[in-house]
């Protein structure tokens, strides 16, 4: 399939799901991603809360100003695989990946996911970058996309997957993964016991399903059964406590450039990467799947 092709069949497929049949058969489960995300994401609700509302729903957002180092490893990823590619930001939220693959020489940047707020937020978000006739943005289910066989070259999932339920993710992305594309995943580890006591104590900022799905080594290996497993990488220990200097940003940029690197030297040992807050890893789908 050329890509114009693609593009006509994805455009098929956006007038299809704005129908919103689809959403009538969403289980529980998917209902409650779906309004969660959305109303995480609605900056038109999101900017007028209290300051102690936003807080409950959004105070994690300053540890992720500590992830610069594995900020700049994805974007050399994206450098690196993006040019002359089909790419899929699956779950894509406010489609930032999609929109670096996008300006870093991707063919196509799509981006599916199951937040019609999100879908909006990506469209205008293209349009301000200047790639809005690279990328195109659905709305759909990530476990039943309804994307063609074989249509993306090199897929990214960032900070999603514990968002679904992998008997049905893992099968859907070889589907649409083409044989010799790769995928790389940007996930949360389950292991560190303060990273899961502060998830437990702050529920308003993630769904039930969410918190009980972190990934760990068991669903790394689920994996294997579609894919060869390529580099995984882990990312951010002292680097966090980075976080509670946001207020004063010259100290907490040099506390920064120290934390890193020692999460680069611990993290490398065996026994501490359990205790990374992230872990990245690449898929491969084999050129004779």
């Amino acid at each position: 399939m050329s890509t114009s092709q693609l593009v006509e069949e994805l455009k098929h497929i956006e007038r299809k799901n704005q129908e919103k049949d689809w959403l009538v058969e969403l289980n529980e489960r998917k209902k409650k991603e779906l309004d969660f995300h959305n109303r995480h994401r609605d900056r038109s609700v999101t900017a007028n809360l209290p300051q102690d509302t936003y807080e409950a729903m959004h105070g994690n957002k300053r540890f992720y100003a500590t992830v610069q180092l594995s900020e700049r490893y994805i974007d050399d990823w994206l450098i690196e695989h993006s040019p002359g590619k089909v790419f899929l930001d699956y779950a894509c939220g406010n489609g930032g990946y999609a929109i670096r693959a996008a300006s870093s020489g991707a063919e196509l940047a799509i981006g599916l996911d199951i937040s019609d707020v999100s879908v909006q937020n990506a469209g205008e978000a293209a349009k301000k970058a200047g790639v809005a006739e690279k990328c195109l943005f659905l709305q759909g289910d990530c476990e039943q996309t309804g994307l063609p066989d074989e249509c993306a070259d090199v897929i990214i999932c960032s900070g999603m997957l514990h968002h679904l339920d992998l008997s049905y993710a893992f099968p859907e992305l070889r589907r649409v993964l083409k044989k010799g594309g790769v995928i790389l995943a940007v996930e949360a580890l389950d292991y560190n016991p303060c990273i899961k006591l502060y998830r437990n104590l702050t529920p308003s900022m993630r769904t039930e399903w969410e918190k009980s799905h972190i990934l760990s080594f068991k669903d790394l290996e689920f994996a294997r059964r579609f894919f060869e497993i390529g580099e995984v990488r882990y990312w951010h220990l002292f680097s966090i406590a980075g976080a509670f200097l946001h207020r004063w940003p010259s100290l907490m940029k040099a506390y920064l450039k120290v934390a890193d690197a020692l999460d680069r030297f611990f993290l490398s040992l065996p026994l501490v990467r359990r205790m990374a807050w992230q872990f990245t890893f690449e898929l491969r789908r084999r050129t004779n799947d």
